[in-house]
């Protein structure tokens, strides 16, 4: 028969055995809760939004694009092959718009 049906089935069982097991851990410690008489909604801890989440997504876009671009660039006007040149600059760009998102939030939180 076909390996890659035998190798589907088994990421698929695997993930839906590890998602029922989280899922039984999580009501065992809730009904172990209700049984000493804790309320499980008196440990969410009350978070805030995160406001910064689009702009960290906006910046990510931004820097994979660009270094798109300049591995086009790199590629066309260097002796560099094309994958290194376009991977290493998307990589590289996009992880100087994750700083920049950083970098922004923590300062508008520093002035909060």
């Amino acid at each position: 028969m076909n390996e890659g049906i035998f190798i589907v089935l088994i990421i698929f069982t695997a993930l839906f055995g590890i998602v029922f097991v989280v899922a039984q851990a999580r009501n065992r410690e809730r009904m172990a809760m209700i049984e000493k008489g804790v309320s499980p909604k008196d440990f969410l801890v009350d978070r805030k939004p995160n406001s910064y989440g689009i702009l960290k997504w906006a910046l990510l876009l931004v820097g994979l694009g660009f270094g798109l671009f300049i591995g086009s660039i790199l590629e066309t006007y260097t002796s560099i092959p094309e994958e290194p040149a376009y991977f290493a600059a998307a990589l590289f760009f996009g992880g100087a718009g994750l700083f920049a998102a950083f970098t922004i939030a923590k300062k508008a939180e520093e002035k909060e």
